[in-house]
């Protein structure tokens, strides 16, 4: 059976040296979040994702959620059981406000248990993490009414939360909805259409579920103009806070997936249930996007999550696994043969997954604190600067992480061999589960485009101009300290001029045609991300220097990772500049008819 061990060490080199946590402490909730503090709240999530949920992840696999005649959704053994004590250790409601409920404790704290969760058991980490995201919708957009009504339910997980878009004749294109809503004369609004693919739609693991559904209003315009947000209990809830009777809402089936079976995948009928107005009528999107920019943040991590736990089995498959001699010698002459780590292809994968996951965690937790920030900080430029960089950094972070996130996962099965392909190792769930990382949230595809077509034009371009300018700020301070990062600084700041080449590219060839920057899109999309885990190495190697004499091994261990991803990785940048400025070039040339 596969195990997992929290990386909490790397948390806390992230969370207390790189980013500095401590020097927060004059923002709310950063206060309590001291050093102390953030490590006891490490270490006890840190041992229950690994004795409780990990071990369930393959229970879930096999079982998966099941349906049951009267459309009720059983989960998988040990689901439930699990929640109830991840509920009452607060861990969901880290970051959640107190006037709630909540701890009020940052963002970024909270991001690291996340991780915990999805490197732990994915499926059932979707479950409080769609919650967490109906949350901060409900949090932002509705009204004080709905917010005393449902949020400290939400906060202490008696109750869960989804989010209903997708239906059979629209993913993306959400301007097709054609679940509608029909006022009543109470105020309310009686829904009726199918959602699909809804995780967590339903299940036994909370007393009630809080749908946030979209739907189009009568007499509504066309297209995402015309959309509203409404929030859709599965119970209603009386005004004292019971539940009262069933609303009309049901699970219609489960999809048969190809991973996450412990997630419950539901089709969602709504057969006039009643539903509550969020925010202005036709401003639906408005009030989604929060929820879905919390999910596109964590299906990311999903995808480094991922790699962390294959990565760390195949570590240990692969010091104890013997098959032939080293190339340069045998390495371990009392045995028939060396262990596979020696091996320098065995290395390569290991190498390129480990220094993909350190760095893929600490733009997340970056990112984490740019979003604490964003509510947080005192300072109207700091703030700003921070929704401008989370706007920015989220299709990044949601695609290139998925992206090398799935390929370090596989990587890792490949480091099994033929045991990887056998589901007794575990492996292949990993992988199974991860691929639909690239998927769900907007598919990576839609990420780049919405990065190209969307972003960079933002505010003049304003959003990429201040993180261009961040990073040649820092490289500017920082250089001449020591000549190992000297180093690195002239590899990052030939990255990011290759970005710089490539978004001028850009924004001269995407004013002609649009479908030049489309096709440019992707491989532009991986050279930011190139560039931006070229920022976090720069930053993390700096701290790692520091420490450089201390007897602890993670900083040598660290300095040696930095020298791997500015060696083998960052390179890459020039690959994707070159098939960038190649736009449709013998992409759109051949004939539809000729596939």
């Amino acid at each position: 059976m596969p195990v997992y061990e929290a990386p909490i060490r790397d948390m806390q080199f992230l969370l207390h040296d790189v980013l500095k946590l401590q020097n927060y402490s004059n923002l709310p909730g950063f206060a309590d979040a001291d050093r102390d503090t953030i490590d006891a709240i490490l270490e006890e999530a840190g041992k229950w994702h690994r004795d409780v949920l990990a071990p369930l992840n393959r229970v879930g696999d096999i079982e998966g959620a099941r349906r049951n005649d009267d459309g009720s959704v059983t989960t998988p053994t040990g689901f439930k059981e699990a929640y109830e004590q991840f509920r009452e250790a607060g861990f969901g409601a880290l970051a959640m406000d107190p006037e709630y409920g909540g701890s009020g404790l940052p963002v970024t704290l909270a991001y690291a248990v996340n991780e915990m969760s999805s490197s732990a058991n994915q499926a059932w980490a979707m479950y409080p993490g769609l919650s967490a995201g109906a949350w901060r919708a409900i949090h932002a957009a509705a009204s004080d009414e709905q917010k005393q009504k449902y949020l400290p339910k939400l906060t202490s997980g008696e109750w869960t939360g989804t989010m209903n878009l997708t239906e059979p004749q629209c993913g993306t294109d959400l301007g097709l909805i054609r679940t509608k809503a029909v006022p009543q004369e109470d105020g309310t609004y009686k829904i009726s259409g199918q959602k699909i693919w809804i995780s967590a739609g339903e299940h036994d693991m909370s007393e009630n579920i809080i749908h946030l559904v979209l739907a189009r209003i009568e007499g509504a315009p066309e297209g995402i103009k015309g959309i509203s947000l409404f929030i859709v209990p599965k119970f209603m809830v009386n005004d004292d806070g019971s539940l009262g009777e069933r609303n009309n809402v049901s699970c219609g089936g489960l999809e048969e997936k190809m991973g996450i079976h412990g997630n419950a995948t539901c089709v969602m009928n709504y057969d006039e249930a009643t539903g509550f107005l969020v925010g202005e009528e036709n401003k639906g999107m408005r009030a989604m996007f929060i929820m879905m920019n919390e999910a596109r943040l964590g299906v990311g991590m999903q995808g480094y999550a991922a790699a962390e736990v294959a990565m760390q089995n195949a570590a240990n498959f692969a010091r104890e696994r013997l098959q032939s001699r080293s190339v340069s010698g045998v390495k371990a002459p009392d045995k028939p043969a060396d262990p596979i780590i020696v091996h320098p292809d065995v290395r390569r994968m290991l190498m390129d997954t480990r220094a993909f996951v350190e760095g893929a965690r600490a733009l997340t937790f970056w990112a984490a604190l740019h979003e604490d920030l964003s509510h947080k900080s005192p300072n109207d430029e700091e703030r700003q600067r921070a929704k401008d960089y989370m706007a920015l950094l989220t299709p990044v972070i949601k695609a290139y992480l998925t992206e090398k996130g799935f390929k370090g996962t596989n990587d890792s099965l490949q480091v099994f061999g033929g045991s990887g392909y056998c589901e007794e190792w575990g492996m292949s769930q990993f992988v199974r589960d991860v691929r639909i990382a690239l998927i769900y949230e907007g598919t990576n595809g839609i990420q780049a485009l919405d990065l190209v077509g969307r972003k960079l034009m933002a505010e003049g371009g304003r959003y990429w101009q201040t993180f261009f300018k961040e990073i040649d700020d820092w490289c500017a301070e920082n250089k001449g300290q020591n000549d190992e990062l000297d180093a690195y600084i002239e590899k990052l700041l030939t990255a990011k001029g290759e970005l710089t080449e490539a978004t001028q590219w850009l924004g001269m060839n995407a004013m002609q045609d649009f479908e030049q920057a489309a096709a440019a899109s992707t491989d532009y999309l991986h050279l930011f991300g190139i560039v931006a885990l070229g920022y976090m190495w720069v930053m993390m190697t700096k701290e790692a220097l520091a420490h450089a004499e201390d007897s602890d091994p993670f900083y040598k261990n660290k300095l040696i990772t930095a020298k791997y991803f500015f060696d083998r990785v960052i390179v890459e940048g020039a690959m994707h500049l070159a098939k960038v400025k190649t736009g449709t070039s013998s992409m759109m040339d051949l004939d539809a008819e000729a596939f």
